[in-house]
């Protein structure tokens, strides 16, 4: 990130102070917290969305507890990248979020409107005084009349994606994305190219891969990643 001016000390105190040129200071430091996190992406294919991470592996450590794969519903999963306290807040309001509206409208809720939800949130923490923005970002997967794939990031945008990748391999996963991904590609294809990915940014030994799919028939873990 860009060395700060004298000029704009103090634009940064506080997310509701823009600087002169229009900046949020806040919310780019929360992206730059994403671009510390592990490797994560999200892959579409014909008949779903493919979910994948890594997790690093240390002596003692109950892995399950090092979450960075989130179902939401049965039709609705997601994958993070940074502050993953952050990211656990946000996927339970996004749970009870699904619940609400599968009890209220007897229907699962559509992927987009999941996606606006969880992103108005990270958008109203970046409006009040005493607030930090969410140091992380979620690809939140999906199905609904077809594939989705979500990008919600600190500033509460969000972007649709055919493919895509977040956290410190971000840059060299979607170079390979843009290269190789095509469309009506098949489940295998698309889990070649993420463990692909994933070996290539995240080299050090002891990782783990963590993949989740969610397709017609749900969401899903895929087991025996190594």
């Amino acid at each position: 990130m860009p060395e700060l001016l004298p000029e704009y000390m103090g634009y940064d105190r506080t997310i509701a102070v823009f600087s002169p040129d229009g900046r949020l200071f806040q919310v780019e430091y929360a992206k730059e917290a994403v671009k510390r996190g592990l490797t994560s992406l999200g892959i579409t294919y014909k008949e779903g969305v493919l979910l994948a991470t890594v997790k690093i592996i240390k002596p003692l450590l109950v892995t399950e507890t090092t979450e960075k794969i989130f179902q939401i519903d049965d039709h609705l999963g997601a994958v993070a990248a940074g502050l993953l306290a952050d990211a656990r807040v946000l996927i339970d309001q996004a749970r009870i979020k699904s619940q609400v509206h599968r009890i209220t409208y007897e229907e699962p809720i559509d992927v987009v409107s999941l996606a606006k939800f969880v992103a108005d949130k990270m958008q109203l923490s970046t409006l009040y005084a005493g607030l930090r923005p969410y140091g992380t970002t979620l690809l939140i997967g999906g199905m609904d009349s077809k594939p989705h794939l979500i990008e919600v990031d600190p500033s509460g945008m969000i972007y649709e994606w055919q493919a895509y990748a977040i956290g410190r391999g971000a840059s060299v996963a979607n170079k390979i994305l843009k290269e190789k991904w095509k469309p009506g590609m098949s489940f295998e294809q698309a889990k070649k190219l993420a463990e692909e990915i994933l070996q290539k940014t995240e080299k050090e030994k002891g990782n783990k891969l963590s993949m989740a799919v969610i397709d017609k028939k749900g969401f899903r873990i895929l087991n025996n990643q190594k």
